[in-house]
């Protein structure tokens, strides 16, 4: 898919490690990730006790079932607007690392996720960047319960996350979270991670696929 992004005008200061702007997709880039979303019907449900419950669809997956997705993700235009943002020159991760471009799913009472870093496992820097899709309560009148934090300047910060809106911040280096979801509810949000440096060490390599089998299972020590 080629877009032609909204991009933010000025653009938003990243001086945090993060940084907002809304309805970056336009239009009919938006109705493609959409439609692709709600094709979506299987996902790998995980459970971490006391830190993680949600669905989560990898990024192997998308590239077979929803390659609209994958093609915005890889888009020059998307890596150019994340490289603004940051202030570095960014490329997509990997295709075997399954947290590249994926989908998670908040949509059964309690899903969430505690207090973590999106850990490193590539030479260069790395960025987290986050478009949620679906947010709803169970009336769809409003936002679910979910609240995603960050803390920043020594303060945990509430992000708001409304469908569209565009969240990027260096993971390794942000810490946040996001609160559980209450029955009825549901949050979708489309994940994505670039990077400096795409290349990594046979260390880096090895403990990023321990990681990934924390979402995918242990397929993913395969990967």
């Amino acid at each position: 898919m080629t877009a032609i992004l909204n991009l933010p005008d000025p653009l938003p200061s990243f001086d945090q490690r993060f940084a907002v702007a809304d309805s970056v997709l336009p239009d009919e880039a938006w109705r493609a990730v959409t439609s692709a979303v709600d094709r979506l019907v299987d996902t790998e449900r995980s459970y971490l006790p006391a830190h993680k419950k949600g669905g989560t669809v990898a990024y192997e997956t998308l590239c077979e079932r929803a390659p609209a997705i994958v093609a915005l993700y890889r888009s020059a235009s998307f890596r150019g607007l994340i490289s603004q943002i940051t202030g570095v020159a960014v490329e997509p991760t990997p295709l075997h690392d399954q947290s590249s471009c994926s989908i998670l799913f908040y949509e059964k009472p309690g899903d969430h996720i505690g207090w973590h870093f999106d850990h490193n496992f590539y030479k260069g820097r790395h960025f987290t960047v986050l478009i949620p899709i679906v947010n709803r309560d169970r009336n769809s009148q409003g936002l679910s319960a979910a609240r995603l934090y960050a803390k920043l300047g020594g303060k945990d910060i509430e992000v708001a996350t409304p469908p569209n809106r565009l969240i990027v911040f260096e993971g390794a280096r942000v810490r946040h979270k996001v609160t559980p979801i209450a029955e009825g509810e549901r949050r979708v949000v489309w994940s994505m991670t670039y990077c400096a440096d795409p290349r990594n060490s046979a260390w880096q390599g090895a403990a990023r696929r321990v990681k990934d089998t924390a979402f995918f299972g242990l397929r993913a020590l395969w990967t």
